[in-house]
């Protein structure tokens, strides 16, 4: 279903609170805009501190991917103590 909004004179226009819901856009968020044929796509995106930076980046995410995985099929150990993750780890 389709929503409309009217362009103020700043060229600002307010997204319709069925539309922020469905895209789960809040206030503050950013929104990308691309320019497609004879429209526009709203993308919503979100900052990322960068100090927390580096756990989106290609090489993280096929780590936590392969962790997943790991976890999934049960290849995972645990320990009652640092000592014996420590021995374990000696016998490799």
């Amino acid at each position: 279903m389709p929503a409309y909004s009217k362009v103020t004179r700043h060229g600002q226009i307010t997204l319709p609170a069925s539309v922020r819901k469905e895209l789960g856009i809040e206030e503050g968020d950013l929104v990308e805009i691309a320019v497609m044929d004879e429209g526009a796509v709203l993308i919503p995106k979100k900052l990322v501190d960068k100090s927390q930076a580096y756990f989106w980046t290609k090489r993280w995410q096929e780590g936590e991917r392969e962790a997943d995985e790991d976890i999934k099929a049960g290849r995972v150990k645990t320990f009652d103590s640092v000592e014996d993750l420590i021995k374990d780890l000696d016998k490799e």
